[in-house]
């Protein structure tokens, strides 16, 4: 696939099948990952893949729980699908893949973003559907939440994303013009 297909073609998709993603799958959308540039070639990521459905349940029924908990008022348009038990915040995706900062450092969130853009074209070059699942790194972050997924407690949980095989193609949306200044 070209990259600009890539590039062009990517969606946030929630809505997937319940087949398994191949291990070999994984490691090459992880190995994609590990090839995005970072502050001082750095590299301070880690990737945790959770397979465990029951795990996921539980890490999504939690994170609802300590978003509505933690969140402001000015964010009540949460609270609707995060209070409704039946919502899951991984959208029953099979895999979650959490990127986590393993070094401290003014620019490791970035160098994990790049990696997950990298992580996120790959999987939709493998025909995959992925989605950064925002509303999941706060709790993620907490002690219990890594604890949950026995994760060192000086890494830094920085982009959580679900993988899995897309049941529905999402239409493409509306970009606004790019704002562009030239200085020259």
């Amino acid at each position: 696939m070209d990259l600009t297909e890539a590039i062009f073609g990517r969606r946030a998709t929630r809505h997937y099948s319940s087949a398994d993603v191949a291990e070999a799958t994984l490691e090459g959308l992880i190995h994609a990952a590990v090839h995005a540039p970072s502050a001082l070639n750095g590299q301070p990521w880690a990737f945790t893949v959770v397979r465990d459905r029951a795990l996921m349940g539980r890490l999504s029924r939690d994170a609802k729980a300590h978003l509505v908990a933690t969140s402001p008022a000015a964010t009540d348009s949460l609270h609707g699908p995060m209070a409704d038990e039946q919502f899951h915040i991984f959208y029953d995706a099979p895999v979650l893949i959490l990127i986590s900062a393993t070094a401290e450092g003014p620019w490791v969130v970035e160098d994990c973003a790049l990696a997950a853009q990298n992580l996120m074209l790959a999987a939709y070059a493998a025909g995959l559907g992925s989605c950064w699942i925002g509303s999941a790194q706060t709790y993620l972050n907490t002690r219990e939440g890594k604890m949950a997924l026995d994760m060192p407690a000086a890494w830094v949980s920085v982009a959580p994303i679900i993988i899995g095989h897309p049941t529905v193609v999402t239409a493409p949306v509306s970009r606004n013009l790019p704002l562009i200044r030239w200085v020259d």
